[in-house]
């Protein structure tokens, strides 16, 4: 790993950190003033392992020759990832605070006792790994984050269609992100170089949305004093998205019907016909098969819009993709804002986690936005959670069953599906599974359970004492009686032993679940790369390295 940089003018507090850095197998390096410190930033070269830059900055904030603030200021611009702790006296306190606002990963008061200084700055160190694996996992921010199975479907389906301009119909909750998906179908089209249009039909008066629709020609009404060019016309040459195509008037649904079929329409008030090169992606949060049934929707339409349809999941679908949502919004609100991006802590992340987001991620981008402006500290806390979250009862995310693969084909895509009417050769994606439904069906609107917090609380009666007990048949339950034999067999040290069978237990399984991909499998345990080496070296495991 890269080495902790340590800058003091205090020759005694520089031996001190290192030599304690250096029981924990931490490698530092020393300065006296920042004016070296930017230097050697300066003097970086990627691959030279004597060039290297640091894991952790730790730094005084008086020092000859400059003030740790303004190094802090200078860090914050080359390396703004770059967690950075500022030692100060007591006396110096108010310059601390002003240093944790301006994005100090924490302060370290003087005189500081030792052991704590150290966990603070392996803290530091495992939150630096953990950026560095999302950077590498995030080179570039992409269109749409999902790790999540679901979302991989979706993007399967995209990649199928990229070649294709065939119309799609995207489904899904709102606040789910159908328009994101709808400007990735355009991105990787074929008429990705046209504009991409987009309309709420739901947001316009019936009045005005025939006119914003088609255009009008000057004189079609009062108030059209000239002539003003539709949607269709805006995006010609590209793609025409219709959101929330369920609510549009059904007068309208005709004249859109007559777009789609004869490729093309009259402005309002025109007689001469207009051509319409468009390809169409049309979304909806409604069951389109119960409004055609109700008579609100027509039947023919519907089918012109279902030549393939894109079922998006719910954000409580894909729990697993909070956290890496969750950092992103977190850095967008802080750009958006011009302040330092928060980090979240692992409780208050683990109970977003357990939220039912009914407002899907547009809800999730809304609370991250809201904990910039009102967490107090720069590390987001369990407390600073909106009341929504905390108040919410804890949601208790369904398992995601196991398709077996249909014979002689592939795998399948639970958001990927077609009606019976035939597409392009090209696109010939697999049946859609039991998350679609039936072929043109759409999947029911019904919200999976949610636990109140009280049911999963463990009960205090019972057992030996006032100690909790696990129901039987369960791993606590199998721990607690592992631990009952030990203690009650003499055994020396038993949280040691027990600690070191579960970690030993716990790692393996995470490196056999990534392959032996140590960075990975330190990922998602959440905890630092160096952690999981040296829980590795400590419980002598025999476990590969990354590949």
């Amino acid at each position: 790993m890269k080495p902790i940089w340590i800058v003091d003018d205090d020759p005694s507090i520089r031996f001190v950190l290192e030599k304690a850095l250096a029981r924990e197998n931490l490698p530092t390096r020393s300065f006296t003033h920042p004016r070296e410190v930017l230097d050697a930033l300066a003097d970086i070269t990627p691959g030279d392992p004597a060039r290297q830059g640091p894991q952790v900055l730790v730094s005084d904030i008086r020092m000859p020759g400059g003030s740790g603030l303004q190094l802090l200021e200078k860090v914050r611009e080359l390396q703004p990832g770059l967690p950075v702790i500022i030692m100060t006296a007591y006396s110096d306190l108010d310059s601390a605070v002003s240093a944790f606002q301006r994005g100090a990963f924490e302060y370290l008061p003087k005189p500081f006792d030792l052991p704590k200084a150290v966990e603070l700055i392996r803290r530091a160190v495992e939150e630096s790994q953990r950026e560095e694996v999302t950077e590498e996992r995030q080179t570039e921010t992409p269109e749409m984050l999902g790790q999540a199975p679901a979302m991989q479907d979706v993007f399967r389906a995209i990649g199928r269609l990229s070649q294709s301009q065939v119309t799609v119909l995207i489904t899904g909750e709102s606040g789910s992100g159908k328009e994101l998906v709808a400007r990735a179908l355009h991105k990787h089209s074929p008429v990705a170089d046209g504009p991409f249009v987009a309309i709420n039909t739901a947001a316009i008066p019936k009045d005005l949305l025939e006119s914003e629709l088609f255009g009008h020609e000057r004189g079609a009404f009062t108030g059209a004093q000239t002539q003003r060019r539709g949607r269709f016309e805006q995006a010609e040459g590209g793609t025409l998205f219709l959101d929330e195509i369920g609510d549009m008037p059904f007068d309208l649904q005709t004249r859109l019907l007559r777009v789609l079929s004869d490729g093309q329409f009259y402005r309002v008030g025109g007689h001469a016909a207009v051509k319409a090169h468009v390809r169409v992606i049309a979304a909806t949060h409604q069951d389109l098969e119960k409004r055609v049934k109700e008579g609100g929707f027509r039947e023919d339409l519907f089918h012109r819009l279902n030549v393939i349809r894109l079922r998006l999941p719910a954000l409580r679908e894909r729990h697993e993709d909070v956290p890496v949502l969750t950092r992103h919004f977190l850095q967008q609100s802080a750009r958006q804002l011009g302040v330092e991006p928060k980090r979240i802590s692992d409780p208050a992340l683990a109970r977003l986690e357990q939220f039912a987001f009914p407002g899907n991620v547009r809800q999730l981008e809304n609370i991250c936005h809201w904990l910039t402006v009102m967490a107090p500290a720069q590390v987001i806390s369990l407390q600073d959670l909106p009341p929504e979250v905390l108040e919410a009862p804890i949601y208790a995310a369904p398992q995601r069953p196991v398709a077996e693969p249909m014979a002689g084909a592939g795998s399948s895509s639970p958001v990927f599906a077609m009606p019976s009417s035939p597409a392009p050769a090209s696109l010939q994606p697999p049946e859609p599974v039991s998350a679609v439904g039936a072929v043109g069906a759409m999947p029911p609107a019904s919200m999976p359970p949610v636990i109140p917090v009280a049911e999963v609380a463990p009960s205090a009666a019972g057992g030996h004492g006032s100690a909790p007990q696990s129901p039987a048949g369960t791993w606590e339950q199998a721990l607690e009686n592992e631990a009952q034999k030990l203690l009650l067999g003499g055994q020396p040290e038993v949280w040691d032993a027990l600690t070191r069978r579960f970690e030993s237990r716990l790692i393996r399984t995470a490196l056999a679940a990534t392959h032996g991909r140590r960075m990975e499998a330190a990922q998602r345990l959440g905890i630092g790369r160096n952690t999981i080496t040296r829980k590795i070296q400590e419980l002598g495991l025999d476990a590969p390295d990354e590949g």
